[in-house]
C-alpha cells in the first residue's frame, strides 16, 4: 500500500512521517520561537516549562534545541516516564549519567547530587534534564525536583531541566504546593497550533521533503485540515496522510476537499 501511494503521487519517501533530521524540520513561527526560548534555558541551565496541547509539536521543539548543543560537552538525561515515583526520577538520572542506583532513598538522593556535580566539574559536560509528560508528574516527584536542583543554596545551577508536558502543568505548578518551584522558574512558553498560511506551508515544505515541489492539496482541502487539526503538526500529519489515501484510491493526483472531507471522517470517527 505505501509503496503504491509512494508511486502514485511520485515520491521518493513517505511525507509527513515522524524520522526528520532537525534541520529537515518546518520552521513555523511557535517551533521557531520555542527552540529559540529553550536554546537560552540551556545555556542558561535555567528551569522550564514547555506545554501544549498533544501533538503541538513540543518534543519536536525540543529535539531540535538539543540538537544545537555541542555534543561534546552536553550530557541529555530524558526521562519519559512519570510513573516511576520520586525514587525513580533520582534512579533515571543516575543512570543516564553512567552509576548504579543506591537501594536506599538517603544514599540515593546524594549520589544523584554528586554525579551532577561531577560531570560538570570533573568532566566538563553540561547536564540537561527533559522530563517529559510531566503534567504527569506527582507532587513528591516536583518537591523532589526543587530540592535537587537546590544542591547549591541557589549559588549555582548544577543542571539545566525542561519540565515538558500539556496545559495543565502550569495550572498545577500555580498552585500554592508548588510556590517554591514556581518561584525557580525561568522560562514558560505555551505552543500554540500553526495559523492557516503556515498549515498550507507546513503541507508544502513535507511534500517538497517527499519529492515533490508543486501542490498536491487544493486551497480548500488546505483550508479544511487547518480548520479541523487547529493547526496541530500531529493532527495535520495525521489528516494529510488519509487525504492523500482518499484521493489515491479514487485516482486522483489532487488531494481535493472531498478527499480531505473522508480524511476527516476517517480520522474523527470512532
Amino acid at each position: 500500500m505505501i509503496e503504491n501511494l509512494q508511486a502514485h503521487y511520485g515520491f521518493t519517501r513517505s511525507p509527513f512521517g515522524k524520522a526528520l533530521a532537525p534541520q529537515m524540520l518546518h520552521r513555523h513561527n511557535a517551533h521557531g520561537e520555542a527552540v529559540a526560548r529553550i536554546g537560552w534555558c540551556l545555556t542558561e541551565k535555567a528551569l522550564g516549562v514547555i506545554t501544549g496541547e498533544v501533538g503541538a509539536g513540543k518534543t519536536v521543539a525540543v529535539r531540535a534545541a538539543l540538537a544545537g548543543l555541542d555534543a561534546s560537552r552536553t550530557t541529555i538525561v530524558y526521562l519519559g516516564n512519570p510513573a516511576v515515583g520520586a525514587r525513580g526520577l533520582y534512579a533515571g538520572i543516575v543512570l543516564a549519567l553512567g552509576g548504579t542506583p543506591r537501594y536506599q532513598k538517603s544514599m540515593l538522593i546524594p549520589q544523584t547530587a554528586d554525579l551532577l556535580a561531577a560531570e560538570e566539574h570533573e568532566r566538563g559536560r553540561n547536564v540537561v534534564i527533559v522530563l517529559d509528560e510531566a503534567h504527569l508528574l506527582g507532587v513528591d516527584q516536583l518537591e523532589e525536583l526543587r530540592l535537587l536542583s537546590n544542591a547549591e543554596l541557589d549559588s549555582h545551577s548544577p543542571f539545566a531541566c525542561l519540565l515538558v508536558g500539556q496545559p495543565t502543568l502550569r495550572r498545577r505548578i500555580k498552585l500554592g504546593t508548588f510556590a517554591a518551584l514556581d518561584q525557580r522558574i525561568a522560562l514558560r512558553y505555551a505552543m500554540n497550533g500553526m495559523e492557516a498560511a503556515e498549515t498550507k506551508s507546513y503541507l508544502a515544505h513535507h511534500l517538497k521533503l517527499a519529492g515533490r515541489s508543486d501542490p498536491i492539496f487544493s486551497d480548500d482541502a488546505a483550508e479544511l485540515i487547518h480548520q479541523v487539526s487547529r493547526g496541530l503538526p500531529r493532527a495535520v500529519n495525521n489528516l494529510a496522510i488519509q487525504a492523500l489515501i482518499a484521493a489515491f484510491a479514487t485516482n486522483k493526483s489532487i488531494v481535493d476537499e472531498t478527499s480531505a472531507r473522508a480524511a476527516v471522517t476517517e480520522v474523527t470517527t470512532d
